[in-house]
């Protein structure tokens, strides 16, 4: 798998969101199997660059590379000019957003609103490249199939984007109109790879390893793009990665593993954004974690009330101690789906 120079160590690749894939969780994820990451959305309004929200976004330190950085916007020299602003703090890697199918994003003409403009789509994607070729940098596009049911263009604006040089495709298997509702198809993710020469990326509801082989083969696309999945279980990209390799199932994670897992993820998070915004942003990563474990849903009203981070890290701490006294491993997938208490868990087991 490769994009431009840079060759992937696989084709699992967490998806860039909003507000979840800053550094901290992206350099947990990379650790943990996935072969490539990309940033949370960096706007292209330079009046916006010198903000705490957007300098955290274009925090690299310590990141592996290829660094891949996601900018949106509307205007080809802004996004021209952004590319360049983030390939100065050490992006390798430049994403268009075309996908992002948010109110607040849409209502700007930005994120997917853009592919009801193929021309002005395509003016900025030649902006881009222009701009970061000079730089051997090379740009990829995440889309999703449309705007809406009767104008699904993914296949023009994919081919328009190959043609202005883009390096690889994401494309997510539902329309704007769609949000996240329903199921995502692929039948248009493996007509954009019909079509394209370069590298293209399913996305959508792939959540499983069982799923990301079936979305591989059905589509024929070259990697697979993982978001909501690996939010609370960032360890699905290693059991992808055995999974395609093997045939065969890695065990779950230890509890203990988890546990330092979500206490190194914790200090991270707090590192990047402080006590106070690292402690109010840290309680939506510790709800993914046990959101389907016993005693999950009352632990996380309990560490909505705290209000400093050695009370929430100790929490977390007790949490998972006490769940190791009822299980070595977290429980299958399946189970996790019906989080009950720790003595209905205990008797399930023996």
């Amino acid at each position: 798998m490769h994009i431009g120079q840079f060759v992937l160590p696989n084709r699992f690749m967490v998806a860039p969101m909003a507000g979840v894939t800053d550094r901290p969780f992206r350099q947990l994820c990379r650790r943990l199997g996935a072969g490539h990451a990309v940033s949370e959305m960096v706007t292209s309004r330079p009046d916006l660059w010198k903000t705490l929200k957007t300098s955290r976004r274009a925090n690299h330190d310590g990141e592996p590379g290829p660094i891949a950085v996601q900018i949106a916007g509307t205007e080809p020299a802004m996004m021209a000019q952004a590319a360049i602003y983030n390939v100065e703090r050490g992006a390798q890697i430049i994403d268009i957003n075309m996908g992002c199918p948010a109110k607040k994003v849409c209502n700007k003409w930005a994120g997917s609103a853009l592919m009801q403009d193929e021309a002005l789509a395509l003016s900025i994607v030649e902006a881009v490249v222009s701009a970061c070729a000079p730089l051997q940098v090379p740009v990829t596009l995440k889309m999703r199939t449309g705007w809406c049911q009767s104008h699904r263009n993914a296949v023009d604006i994919a081919r328009a984007a190959e043609a202005a040089g883009v390096q690889m495709v994401a494309v997510h298997g539902r329309t704007r109109e769609q949000g996240y509702r329903g199921e995502a198809e692929y039948d248009t993710v493996r007509a954009v790879k019909a079509a394209l020469r370069i590298p293209v990326v399913a996305n959508g509801d792939i959540d499983t390893p069982e799923k990301a082989r079936d979305v591989l083969l059905a589509t024929g696309a070259d990697a697979v793009m993982v978001g909501r999945a690996a939010q609370g279980q960032p360890w699905i990209f290693r059991h992808m990665v055995h999974f395609l390799a093997t045939g065969t199932h890695l065990a779950q994670p230890l509890v203990a593993e988890v546990r330092r897992l979500l206490l190194d993820h914790l200090d991270d998070h707090y590192s990047l954004y402080g006590t106070h915004i690292g402690l109010l942003s840290a309680r939506k990563h510790i709800g993914w974690y046990v959101r389907c474990l016993p005693g999950g849903d009352d632990f996380a009203d309990h560490m909505n009330r705290l209000t400093d981070c050695a009370a929430q890290t100790a929490a977390v701490a007790g949490f998972f101690d006490l769940l190791g006294q009822h299980m070595d491993r977290l429980p299958a997938p399946e189970t996790r789906r019906r989080a009950g208490s720790m003595a209905e868990h205990t008797e399930a087991a023996q």
